[in-house]
This record gives structure tokens, C-alpha cells and sequence, in this order.
């Protein structure tokens, strides 16, 4: 598949917040149309302005996914330590899925944090049912990291995952 992966831009705010916000109602990660997640899933703009929002397109420039990566010092972490970078909200089209486009853009994240100075772990938080997803963490090194669980509201607990990227200095 001939996909790129960059920097989303301020036109693909709207259709990328979109494939999002239906990735989670879709897949049942969110209490139905009325979840107030689906605001923060929405605010692309605000996420680019904040964070790195990358975008994956297919050959005809059309938006298949997406995924926030957040470097040390962004407001958009998580569960991050100041030498780790992560990444969040990732999330592929329907017509995007099996393609090859989600470990595409975890790939993109890992190369972002391997070659930033400082950093050297990259992290992230799922939810259980993301199983297509943890396989994609898996093949590409990630570890799992039970004593980081955690639940940003009581009720959604979230495992995590890590991929060490060089030795702490």
C-alpha cells in the first residue's frame, strides 16, 4: 500500500478528529455518542498545536489515521517520564484497517523518539480490548508494563506498554 505518513494538516483537522471519534464509538471504547472523550478525541487542532499529530494518507491524499505523539515536555502525556516520550490516540479508518497503516503510524512515533535527544524509552496506554493493537506493540518490541496500569477515570482501567530505545544516561 502506498501510504505517507506527516504532520497533520490544519484541513485534515476535522476528517482526522472524525476517524477517531468513530475508531472509539465504534469499537465500543466509549460510553456511546454522549462520552466526553469524544471532545478531547475531536481537538486535533488543539492536540497539533500542543503535540505532534501525525496523519496517515493513502496514494489519493485521502486521511486514513492518525496518532498523537508527545515529546518530553508536552502537555499531552500521560503516563511518561521526563526521558520518555508517548504516543496516544491512535486510531485507523475502517477502510484503513488490515492495511498495514496503524503499525505505520507507531512506526513513525518510534523513529520520532529514537532520534530525539534525551529520550529513551517510548509509552503508551490501551485499553484491554485493543487487541489488534497490542499485536502491533508486540511485534514491534513493546513490553508490558502492569505496575504502570492505571485508570484515568474510575472504571477505565488502562494497561500500558513500553519500548526501550537506548540505555538511561
Amino acid at each position: 500500500m502506498d501510504l505517507t505518513i506527516r504532520a497533520v494538516e490544519p484541513g485534515e483537522y476535522a476528517a482526522l478528529g472524525e476517524i477517531i471519534a468513530e475508531a472509539y464509538l465504534g469499537d465500543g471504547l466509549l460510553d456511546g455518542p454522549r462520552d466526553p472523550y469524544l471532545h478531547r478525541l475531536r481537538a486535533v487542532g488543539q492536540r497539533a498545536a500542543e503535540a505532534e499529530v501525525l496523519v496517515a494518507l493513502d496514494a489519493d491524499g485521502a486521511v486514513l489515521g492518525g496518532v498523537t505523539y508527545a515529546a518530553p515536555g508536552t502537555p499531552w502525556r500521560d503516563i511518561a517520564g521526563p526521558d520518555e516520550a508517548e504516543f496516544r490516540m491512535l486510531a485507523v479508518a475502517r477502510e484503513g484497517r488490515g492495511r498495514g497503516v496503524g503499525e505505520a503510524l507507531v512506526r513513525a512515533c518510534v523513529d520520532r523518539a529514537r532520534s530525539a535527544d534525551g529520550v529513551v524509552a517510548l509509552v503508551l496506554s490501551t485499553q484491554p480490548a485493543m487487541l489488534g493493537a497490542h499485536r502491533i506493540y508486540r511485534r514491534l518490541g513493546f513490553i508490558r508494563t502492569p505496575e504502570r496500569d492505571w485508570e484515568p477515570v474510575p472504571g477505565l482501567g488502562l494497561m500500558t506498554f513500553r519500548l526501550e530505545l537506548r540505555a538511561p544516561c
